[in-house]
């Protein structure tokens, strides 16, 4: 089973080349959607975020207000790196288990699509890594557009991420995004047709 890391800053277009992907034949595991697993309410991570960042997180239901403890997180390093040592080891033992399960069902392909692959040392859980760029400027548009996020919030979000440079040290391929849907769809298929060959 050919394992391939999807990573890249907010913004850069990761969700978009791995429906792509997906659509071209492979298997999805998304860690914010692992991450939202572990934050169902009253589970023991749910426990853990609202014992240390209290219980202004919540909301009326119980869930935790992602975008209230966007803010919180994002305006603070150290409230950062605490919530990164509650979630990222979960994360990672949840991530490894959904690829063993997949290795052991026969699967072909799969990407783990993760913005923190490399920071978080995931990167021995790949074969390969893709790394997904954009210019500032798109990125900027993009979440202002998509997310509703100001200019301060992105570059709040961008300074808490490894640099795109220090990302593409890592990459076995890298995708600039900054194309139309078209043209992106024709580069990943290109990337897939070579892997798929390999594999």
């Amino acid at each position: 089973m050919l394992v391939i890391g999807l990573t890249g800053n907010i913004g850069t277009g990761k969700t978009t080349v791995s429906r792509i992907l997906a659509k071209l034949g492979a298997t999805i595991i998304d860690a914010d959607k692992l991450g939202h697993e572990l934050l169902e309410p009253y589970t023991q991570t749910w426990n853990e975020v609202v014992a240390a960042f209290g219980k202004d997180i919540l909301r009326p239901d119980d869930q935790i207000d992602r975008h209230r403890l966007g803010q919180i997180v994002f305006s603070a390093p150290k409230s950062l790196g605490e919530l990164n040592q509650i979630m990222h080891p979960k994360m990672y033992d949840l991530a490894k288990e959904r690829l063993e399960s997949l290795r052991s069902q026969g699967t072909r392909v799969v990407v783990l699509e993760a913005s923190l692959l490399i920071e978080a040392n995931w990167t021995n859980l790949v074969d390969q890594v893709w790394v997904t760029i954009a210019p500032e400027a798109v990125i900027t548009k993009r979440l202002k557009e998509n997310k509703g996020l100001s200019k301060a919030d992105v570059l709040a979000r961008l300074q808490s991420q490894l640099p795109q440079g220090k990302k593409l040290k890592q990459a076995d391929m890298v995708i600039d995004t900054s194309c139309d849907l078209a043209e992106l769809e024709v580069k990943v298929k290109k990337l897939w047709e070579r892997v798929s060959k390999e594999h």
